[in-house]
């Protein structure tokens, strides 16, 4: 059974440029494993992307590194601080409300 583990990163400081120049393959590789997310998208700042947020479906973190890691923008560089760690969605419209109210 799937879980989701949230990989949230940070641009190095030459994070806008790396992503430039990496966009294309970075949005053809998310098309390919369109369904290896459950959310990913840019975080911003005033306007600024200053890393992403990814949420990968994987059966255990080893695979959900493997995915993220396959990734243009890891292997460019992009990213200089990544944490990650096991998501629960269980409130909120993305979830249909609370989760714990459902029978």
């Amino acid at each position: 059974m799937s879980r989701l583990f949230a990989f949230h990163c940070l641009d190095g400081e030459n994070g806008a440029a790396l992503r430039e120049r990496h966009l294309s393959a970075h949005l053809a590789h998310v098309e390919v494993h369109i369904g290896d997310y459950a959310v990913a998208g840019p975080l911003k700042r005033d306007g600024n992307t200053v890393g992403s947020l990814l949420v990968i479906k994987a059966d255990d973190e080893a695979e959900a590194r493997a995915k993220f890691q396959a990734d243009p923008y890891f292997a460019a560089g992009v990213w200089q601080s990544i944490r990650v760690s096991e998501f629960s969605a269980v409130a909120g419209d993305w979830v249909g409300g609370a989760a714990w109210k459902r029978p």
